[in-house]
């Protein structure tokens, strides 16, 4: 891929992460005649789009970007496709895609958890599925409106083999965007540094129905998070993954010194009584753990007690 040719990246998914990257990726290259960005938008929040732009607030200031829509039919000739869905529409949401996007698109999706890539690959087995994890604290706040907390947005992506002037060209591009884009040989351990931590976060928060200064402030509730932590490295350990201790650690020190009222994602769909991304953040930890014989005590109270409030709140309780 050279620097001259076209190309095309569709944004599937525009919550907080697709519509924070993909915004900054549509704004950066609004005019560009070498790269275009298209967001597919649905609903109050395609309806918000096309009337007023997408609204980026970040502790900086904000910007309105009026990327360009298009439909899920109209990916066509992409040649990278962002897939920023829930985890819990992932199936429903690449099923609809096949009959829709080209064999030579790259599928990337920055997911939260661990096993999106080969969920996509067994719906798209003729397309070039990539792994990758964004860093961001980003949310929707309100149709057409995305608030972005700190000043962090990392993304690590790569197939698991070395770098090409494909992936390389990826890089720039998110990196002219203004975006920390690092391809990285290692992917699988780089999605796991992120995993282990936004896997105990979101599961303590949920639990505790509690944002990260509260997380962070009580002895009890660090008991908590630590206990977490211990186990997934085990089960992280058990399956071979080289992850880092010191990213792990170095997050948690970064949501330490998040403002009061920033929390997990799984926590807000929690308390908004909506879907949430139970089974891939921790279900998916106990299924592992029980594979693997590791004991995972805390896990498994925590996923059978959010799986009991999930199953209320679907009854109206």
């Amino acid at each position: 891929m050279d620097s001259e040719s076209k190309f095309k990246i569709a944004v599937v998914g525009i919550g907080g992460v697709g519509g924070g990257g993909g915004g900054e990726l549509a704004a950066r290259f609004e005019n560009s005649a070498n790269v275009k960005v298209f967001l597919a938008a649905r609903g109050a929040n395609e309806k918000a789009i096309r009337a007023d732009g997408l609204r980026l607030v970040t502790d900086g200031g904000e910007q309105i970007v009026r990327p360009k829509l298009i439909s899920t039919a109209e990916i066509g000739d992409a040649d990278l496709l962002l897939l920023c869905t829930k985890e819990y529409d992932l199936e429903e949401t690449v099923s609809v895609l096949k009959d829709f996007i080209g064999r030579q698109t790259i599928v990337l999706p920055l997911l939260n958890g661990v096993d999106g890539t080969d969920r996509i690959a067994r719906i798209l087995p003729q397309n070039e599925i990539w792994r990758g994890c964004i860093y961001i604290v980003s949310r929707l706040i309100e149709p057409g409106v995305v608030q972005q907390s700190g000043d962090v947005c990392l993304i690590y992506f790569g197939d698991g083999k070395a770098k090409t002037k494909k992936s390389e060209f990826v890089e720039k591009v998110f990196q002219q965007a203004g975006i920390d884009a690092r391809f990285a040989e290692d992917i699988v351990a780089k999605t796991w540094d992120k995993f282990i931590f936004i896997s105990a976060v979101a599961a303590a928060t949920s639990y505790l129905d509690a944002d990260f200064s509260e997380l962070f402030a009580g002895a009890e509730n660090k008991k908590l998070l630590d206990e977490l932590l211990a186990e997934i490295k085990r089960v992280a350990a058990a399956r071979k993954i080289n992850f880092s201790e010191t990213a792990v650690r170095q997050t948690l020190d970064k949501l330490n010194g998040m403002p009061r009222g920033a929390t997990s994602s799984m926590r807000r769909d929690f308390s908004r009584g909506g879907k949430a991304e139970l089974q891939s953040l921790v279900g998916y930890v106990v299924e592992q753990a029980r594979e693997l014989n590791v004991p995972t005590p805390v896990y498994e109270k925590v996923y059978g007690e959010l799986t009991n409030r999930q199953k209320l709140a679907a009854k109206g309780g």
